[in-house]
């Protein structure tokens, strides 16, 4: 079993560092964010796209890592950590992905229709690392996943 350090080193970090030097896009670690007394708390990483004058910025990417290797829980803060950006973000839908590490799983918060969506692909690593590159480029610049 791998702990949280050794993972976020060597399996989630690289992936981030190679994102936004692709996209040019900021990242915050740790972002502190407190809505209220029920919604706060650290956003692992907050990837936030670059916007020019004539190119606003496209969306934000929420990746959280899942407590003690658990999908499923780590999907369930991944919509908390959503729903308390929302109180935040002037945006209608944002995207989110919880990971292990060598897995990832994507998100999608529709605002207005109050809905929640899990993707149904994992993204496993090593293997589907190009794939899942493609997807976190395609959110942060725009494009539908």
């Amino acid at each position: 079993m791998i702990n949280e350090t050794a993972r976020r080193e060597t399996l989630v970090s690289p992936i981030m560092l190679e994102v936004i030097r692709y996209c040019h896009c900021k990242m915050r670690i740790e972002y502190p964010l407190n809505v209220n007394n029920w919604l706060k708390g650290n956003l692992d990483y907050l990837l936030r796209s670059r916007s020019t004058p004539e190119e606003p910025s496209q969306n934000n990417l929420l990746v959280i890592e899942a407590n003690k290797d658990d999908l499923t829980r780590g999907f369930t803060q991944l919509a908390v950590e959503l729903i308390a950006l929302s109180h935040i973000e002037d945006r209608n839908i944002l995207y989110g992905a919880v990971t292990m590490g060598d897995v990832w799983r994507f998100g999608k918060l529709n605002r207005s229709e109050k809905q929640i969506t899990q993707d149904l692909n994992l993204f496993k690593i090593p293997d589907d690392l190009d794939p899942l590159i493609r997807v976190i480029v395609g959110i942060l610049e725009g494009v539908e996943p």
